[in-house]
């Protein structure tokens, strides 16, 4: 299939809003063939100096416009693509397009994988003394919380780059695993730090029967 494409330094996952503000020539087309012609974009990642995976999205609404033409607009991930081919310009548009392929997304996650992860983000949370409203289960995928949990840009990409929702999941639990023991032991070592010149009650030690 083709799109068009708008690359960024950014990473959107299905289902989430995405806001953009829009100030380029390029984009302006863009977004007002979009409302014309009811088109989807991609929004392909720029990483290492390069292209290669991104996130197909649909204009939802433009918020705001400018008197210079500038537009702040929401639209929302749909499905993950992989580039095939890239030109810097569209026959007759400003802006960048593809011949991109879509990602089959495998729901295969079962439910317990899905609520051990959550309770670990909600642990993870409360390390971190971060508030939060629990989640229903049932609402819970692996892109719903993926930019509140602390991966890393690059992590996040590759997470992006996975087909089946067991590997994600399964990514996400060992991320939050590692991240959960560090800050027990952060806080271990800062409870120690604490404890120095501080008065303490030793118990007595008996030495009564003592031996050397």
């Amino acid at each position: 299939m083709r799109l068009p494409l708008f690359p960024l330094q950014s990473i959107f996952f299905p289902g989430e809003t995405v806001p953009l503000h829009i100030f380029e020539d390029r984009y302006k087309q863009l977004i007002s063939d979009c409302r014309k012609e009811a088109l989807t974009f991609g929004i392909p990642v720029y990483i290492n100096n390069g292209m290669t995976y991104g996130t197909e999205v649909q204009l939802v609404e433009i918020v705001n416009s400018y008197d210079n033409g500038e537009m702040d607009v929401t639209c929302v991930g749909r499905q993950v693509f992989r580039i095939l081919s890239f030109e810097n310009q569209m026959p007759g548009k400003l802006y960048a397009g593809g011949t991109v392929e879509f990602l089959d997304s495998v729901n295969d996650a079962d439910k317990a994988l899905k609520k051990t992860v959550l309770d670990q983000i909600y642990r993870l949370y409360d390390l971190m003394d971060v508030s939060y409203a629990p989640l229903p289960l049932e609402k819970f995928n692996s892109y719903v919380l993926v930019h509140k949990m602390g991966l890393s840009f690059e992590q996040e990409y590759e997470l992006l780059q996975m087909p089946r929702e067991s590997d994600r999941m399964l990514f996400m639990q060992s991320h939050l695993e590692s991240t959960i023991a560090m800050l027990n032991e952060v806080n271990r070592t800062k409870k120690t730090i604490e404890m120095n010149g501080n008065f303490k009650n030793f118990d007595p030690l008996d030495f009564k029967d003592f031996n050397l």
